[in-house]
């Protein structure tokens, strides 16, 4: 079938150029028009010439005329599909064109702009050799797309590398115009809303489908390409982290039974993972003793195996790789519990760790080796397979663990009451908890009793623990390393956790004057600005302590979160962003102090109010020395899916991640130490400024915690089936108890976008040495990462779409005076940031990401016209239930086309 442009298509070439838009766009619309119908296709193009004609500027293009009120709620809702199915073509076109990469972000790149410094690649690898990196996936629910609608979306992707490849038909012979078109077809009929609230268990599955299609076959192949970059074999500094199914901070569906069940699933995966590629290995290594010299350690390998099949005796190496199979597939029964997906005919012992199959299959790579130029034993299937087991395990990626620090307390002193050594821990204060708990920790005594009854709360923290304890002898001690306490105020707050961890025999006190020893660390997450604020003197009271100084010395570096989210929710963006970095660069000096390195968590979402944005910049942008090589950064929900949803984009971003890193931790500091001091001082006067602002608004104003929740649509988000985890720590609507990431997908889909820009503009406002701050933005990459932050929330804002949401606002008066400043606010951020950074216009600088909002505008702004009136009619009592899916997947196409909204 003859594919022909649609009128749309060819309309707008000003703001479309990506040819890759132009081409999914022009399907897209055959699709509508075959499967949606004529009448359909054509409202579609009339709202959509309208809005970029509105977008363009052209005279008489205005809201009155958008042809919306043409369509009934049967075609709302196909019309929001269509619209949200473009936004994903987009994304997707974007994506492969490197719109998201950025110049530069790449280990070889980074190689070579480290040497113009004078640090040459043996100073790069021995960083390396005491690094790491860690992407840490969690399952804030901010993902509003359906699995199956994001694995049609990879399909197209890679129909579009064959594409690209000069190909014009698919292996199995369908002509890949068709097959592209029937992917978009599939799509179109595909339901993108989820009829059921999602569970852990859906988390926990959904979460390994990146690992096992993304993360297993990519990061071996990163490391093959580094090794050629740097010379040398890096140990395998980057791995990937796991929160889903240990997080239980605020969820109360995760236990004992999910943290098995991720840790299992992950086993299952990794081990599936290996056999496959011993079997391939099996087929490729044929090599026969009557033409290759084999090493006596290779032919010991074959005859352990037991494989005496006649056609393979002269086959050492598949003999061998068959009583490796059998082994990991004895393996693969003891861990998982169930026979694998291709059984052995062999018998063979399982392994006990990871290391054995490691030594396995290095001796296989070593008898390569002896023979010839080493060219078989380098790189290719076998080298990638020894790598993907040094860095996967047997536990696939480590599971982090997390809960409220008020929790620990409450079950700690349930503890000591039972047990009879303290009748009201809670009332102690906090010199006299420090005491009673570094008393505990100094026997290996527990407190809990197998016959005593405790509520359900400690029931739970325990078996949790006990699960952890379990998981370090099944999967090895890489399959939890980490457990996070949130909102982290003490050192109590660090010394609870490892009472808990002491009741699993995870920490062991030390005798005969060896220093204790922690199976798992405790991590304090600094959330709030006092929190940061306090962060250092915390952490130096914490290493003070002998016993936890032998622990940290013996470990050699301890890691602290720091949170973006709650930090911005209580301070508003610059302020969040400046104690972030003061509070990295106040905690450098007291790790030095205590001889451990430093690694700093970074707690990012995918919005710029939680810390999103460029992560190449923002790492750089890290105070020096703060990074050393060691850091670990969250990827949220919507995120995950655009930074790892092919193995091509993970490839780039995990590219980004490791040269920002290197960079961070080895680039001199580009500007001098007085101008350091300069700009700390203009800094500590905007944040001030902007904190007040922001305050005074969210905080200090009456009616407006009412004026967010009926101007966003947060009572119809907190309804979506996009998460497990509920939306409020608490029953309590005090926007102080909302989930910061709630708070600012609300804020989103009604275009204000409030979280990652106001207070900036009246700082910037109040700031009398214009040049001073000119200097900053031109010179310091700590500005420059944040504005150019901002610039981008302010581009994806828009005040005129915003202010149609008014109406929802019951007390008119109130609501147009808080908009008001709003609107005020916006305008003064936007007039600051385009003197700081000399621009004309936002994005003038960002030709790329210009062109990219403004591709999207035409197609956000029908969508929040649309989401508005079916808001009224929700909320007045209509009880259609198109409205309320018309209502629901409207979030879902506003967010798909803003990318990171949450």
């Amino acid at each position: 079938m003859e594919r022909t442009a649609p009128a749309s298509a060819q309309a707008a070439p000003a703001i479309t150029q990506n040819p890759d838009i132009r081409y999914l766009g022009r399907l897209l619309g055959d699709v509508i028009r075959a499967y949606g119908g004529d009448k359909l296709y054509k409202q579609t193009e009339y709202i959509r010439s309208a809005s970029v004609d509105r977008a363009r500027g052209l005279q008489g293009a205005d809201l009155t005329d958008t042809g919306l009120d043409a369509l009934n709620l049967d075609d709302t809702l196909n019309f929001t599909r269509g619209f949200m199915l473009f936004s994903m073509l987009a994304n997707l076109a974007e994506d492969r064109q490197g719109v998201a990469a950025e110049p530069g972000a790449d280990v070889a790149s980074a190689v070579e702009r480290l040497a113009a410094h004078g640090v040459d690649r043996d100073a790069v690898l021995d960083l390396l050799s005491h690094s790491l990196i860690v992407p840490v996936l969690t399952a804030h629910p901010t993902e509003v797309r359906r699995k199956s609608m994001i694995d049609h979306k990879n399909r197209i992707a890679d129909l579009m590398q064959l594409k690209d490849a000069g190909r014009t038909e698919t292996a199995e012979g369908e002509q890949l115009d068709e097959a592209i078109f029937r992917q978009i077809a599939l799509l179109w009929q595909t339901r993108p809303l989820r009829r059921e609230k999602l569970f852990v268990q859906d988390e926990i599955d959904n979460v390994l489908t990146y690992f096992r299609d993304v993360f297993l076959p990519v990061l071996p192949a990163l490391y093959a390409r580094w090794e050629r970059v740097l010379g040398a074999r890096p140990h395998s500094f980057l791995r990937v982290g796991n929160w889903i199914g240990g997080d239980r901070d605020g969820n109360p569906f995760v236990q004992a039974d999910q943290l098995r069940s991720a840790l299992g699933r992950g086993c299952d995966a990794a081990l599936a993972f290996y056999m496959e590629g011993i079997h391939g290995l099996g087929a490729e290594l044929s090599l026969s003793t009557e033409l290759a010299h084999v090493p006596q350690a290779v032919l010991d390998l074959a005859e352990a195996s037991g494989d005496a099949s006649p056609s393979r005796q002269d086959e050492p190496y598949r003999r061998a790789l068959s009583g490796i199979y059998a082994r990991l597939a004895a393996t693969y029964a003891a861990l998982v519990g169930k026979a694998p997906p291709r059984p052995s005919a062999l018998k063979g012992e399982a392994y006990a760790t990871p290391g054995d199959l490691r030594h396995d299959l290095v001796v296989v790579a070593q008898g390569l080796a002896s023979e010839g130029d080493g060219a078989l034993s380098t790189g290719g299937a076998l080298g990638r397979l020894i790598r993907a087991v040094e860095t996967f395990g047997f536990h696939l990626a480590t599971l982090d663990m997390r809960q409220n620090s008020a929790v620990h307390e409450r079950v700690v002193a349930e503890l000591l009451k039972v047990a009879g050594v303290e009748a009201d821990y809670l009332a102690l204060d906090e010199y006299a908890r420090i005491a009673l708990l570094r008393r505990e920790l100094a026997n290996n005594r527990p407190l809990g009793g197998r016959f005593s009854d405790y509520s359900e709360e400690t029931t739970s923290e325990l078996a949790i623990v006990h699960a952890a304890a379990q998981a370090h002898r099944t999967y090895g001690p890489q399959s939890i390393t980490h457990y996070i306490i949130s909102k982290a105020e003490s050192v109590s707050d660090l010394l609870e956790v490892n009472i808990l961890l002491k009741e699993a025999g995870l920490w062991q006190a030390g005798t005969d004057g060896a220093p204790p020893q922690a199976a798992i660390m405790a991590i304090p997450l600094f959330e709030t600005i006092a929190d940061l604020e306090a962060a250092p003197s915390i952490m130096t009271a914490y290493f003070g302590l002998p016993e936890i100084a032998g622990v940290v010395k013996a470990r050699g570096h301890q890691e602290v979160m720091i949170g973006y989210s709650d930090s911005n929710k209580d301070g508003g963006y610059i302020t969040s962003t400046w104690s972030l970095y003061k509070a990295s660069q106040a905690l450098e000096p007291v790790f030095a102090d205590a001889g451990a390195a430093m690694q700093l968590f970074h707690g990012r979402g995918g919005a710029v109010g939680r810390g999103g944005g460029s992560a190449f910049k923002a790492i750089q942008a890290q105070p020096r020395g703060s990074v050393q090589g060691r850091i670990r950064i969250t990827e949220q929900g919507e995120v995950i899916a655009a930074k790892f949803g092919t193995r091509d984009v993970a490839m780039t971003n995990l590219e980004a991640m490791t040269s920002a890193t290197l960079l961070a931790s080895l680039e001199p500091d580009g500007i001098s130490d007085r101008d350091a001091a300069r700009f700390s001082a203009a800094m500590d006067e905007l944040s001030k400024n902007a904190f007040a602002a922001y305050r005074d608004l969210v905080y200090g104003t009456d009616g407006f915690k009412e004026f967010f929740r009926q101007l966003t649509p947060i009572q119809e988000i907190s309804g979506l089936k996009i998460g497990s985890r509920p939306a409020s720590r608490t029953k309590s609507n005090a926007i102080e108890d909302l989930r910061a990431i709630p708070w600012v997908f609300s804020w989103a889909q009604a275009r204000v976008m409030l979280p990652g820009w106001y207070g900036v503009g009246q700082a910037l406002s109040a700031f009398e040495d214009k040049a001073l701050l000119a200097d900053m933005g031109q010179h310091w990459s700590f500005l420059q990462s944040a504005l150019a932050n901002l610039e981008m929330v302010l581009a994806k804002s828009d005040l005129g779409i915003a202010a149609r949401y008014l109406p929802l606002v019951e007390d008119q008066a109130a609501g147009e005076a808080i908009f008001g400043r709003i609107r005020e606010g916006w305008q003064q951020a936007h007039d600051g940031l385009l003197a700081a950074t000399g621009q004309s216009r936002l994005l003038e600088k960002n030709p790329a990401l210009d062109e990219s909002i403004r591709l999207r505008l035409p197609y956000i702004e029908p969508l929040n016209l649309l989401q508005v009136e079916l808001l009224k009619r929700h909320r007045a009592g209509e009880d259609d239930a198109r409205i309320k899916e018309g209502i629901e997947l409207s979030i879902n196409a506003i967010a798909t086309a803003l990318r990171n909204s949450g």
